[in-house]
């Protein structure tokens, strides 16, 4: 999280603001205030890469028509439990919201769900997605690849082939669900470019990428040189080949399971994404899930901890203590971003980006 000297600025002015541009972009109120409302919960949880910053890309992408602003989704096929959709580049969060929605009614009836949508947007910050329904009892993973890029190299190789392929969970615990995000790489697209930024060029301490012959450089700059280089896998080069297994794991999960991606032509920055939803009661029930959970929780955090370092959280418990606090306080956003937004909205005709 940034330690940012910039203002908080209240949550609800964030988003009545991004809103507005989204619109002003020509997206449809409800898919605005969706991507709007999953863009700030990144920002609340911490995960500010993938929040406001994104704004500007997708008021771009709105305005190019690269990302579609109202529209539904094509179901191809679907059975009571198992969903494959074609999202036709509808924006990722309204997509992510709506294949979470189905999928709990599903997991209601069946147990569990599985939902694949092939052709979506992007779907910004995964764990923005999950408290809701961890906390209404179910038990919920997403995981996404984008087919259309590529920037991790496969363990062993120079040359990018795959995305991030971020995956997150969740599930009902005391006081707070526990919400994991992780990538398959060892840093993000997000975090790199932020990086390698000019107000951020320096070297970083950790050799998180590659250059194009294939060495471990700090310099996130490689991903835009030419030939470029890439980001290495979870791992790194001692044991980057169990990162690379979870990002294969994930484009089986995501674009092999909707037959479509990499073998496909390119159309643009996007998704393919898998909802899962378990409901525990189908198995073991609610309450003794959470009994098993919470013990396991319990030891975690019983675990003694070196001398002057801090105690084990559990997945999540930082990020929904800062989204308390900043729901209460104010949003304290990146210096990057306002700058960002207010030349975004002076784009769209408008004096300012907060009004």
């Amino acid at each position: 999280m940034n330690q940012s000297t910039n203002p908080a600025i209240a949550y609800e002015r964030l988003r009545v603001a991004a809103c507005r541009l989204l619109e002003a972009a020509g997206a449809e109120p409800s898919v605005a205030r969706c991507v709007a409302q999953a863009l700030l919960e990144a920002d609340l949880l911490g995960h500010d890469t993938h929040g406001l910053a994104l704004l500007g890309a997708y008021v771009d992408e709105l305005k190019k028509g690269s990302m579609r602003a109202s529209g539904q989704v094509e179901v191809l096929r679907e059975s009571a439990s198992v969903a494959l959709w074609d999202g036709h580049r509808m924006a990722g969060p309204w997509l992510v919201q709506e294949a979470i929605r189905w999928g709990l009614h599903a997991a209601k009836r069946h147990g569990a769900a599985h939902v694949v949508v092939r052709r979506s947007h992007h779907i910004a910050a995964l764990a923005a997605y999950l408290e809701a329904p961890a906390r209404a009892g179910f038990l919920v993973h997403l995981c996404c690849s984008d087919p259309n890029t590529a920037s991790v190299a496969p363990f062993g190789g120079t040359r990018a082939v795959i995305t991030p392929n971020p995956m997150a969970w969740a599930w009902p615990a005391d006081p707070d669900p526990v919400i994991i995000d992780i990538s398959a790489s060892i840093t993000t697209n997000g975090m790199s470019a932020r990086l390698s930024s000019a107000d951020a060029s320096e070297l970083q301490p950790y050799a998180w990428w590659l250059d194009a012959a294939g060495n471990p450089t700090k310099d996130p700059g490689v991903l835009q040189s030419k030939p470029a280089g890439s980001i290495l896998p979870l791992g790194g080069m001692d044991a980057g080949h169990k990162g690379f297994g979870l990002g294969l794991m994930v484009e089986a999960m995501t674009a092999g399971l909707g037959a479509h991606g990499r073998a496909d032509p390119p159309e643009g920055w996007g998704a393919s994404l898998h909802v899962q939803v378990l409901d525990p009661e189908a198995f073991g029930g609610l309450v003794g899930f959470e009994r098993e959970m919470n013990q396991l929780a319990a030891q975690c955090r019983a675990s003694p901890s070196p001398a002057g370092k801090p105690g084990v959280r559990m997945p999540g418990e930082r990020g929904l203590h800062r989204k308390r606090k900043q729901l209460n306080d104010g949003i304290e956003l990146h210096p990057s971003i306002l700058p960002s937004l207010e030349r975004c909205a002076q784009s769209l005709g408008f004096k300012t980006f907060l009004f």
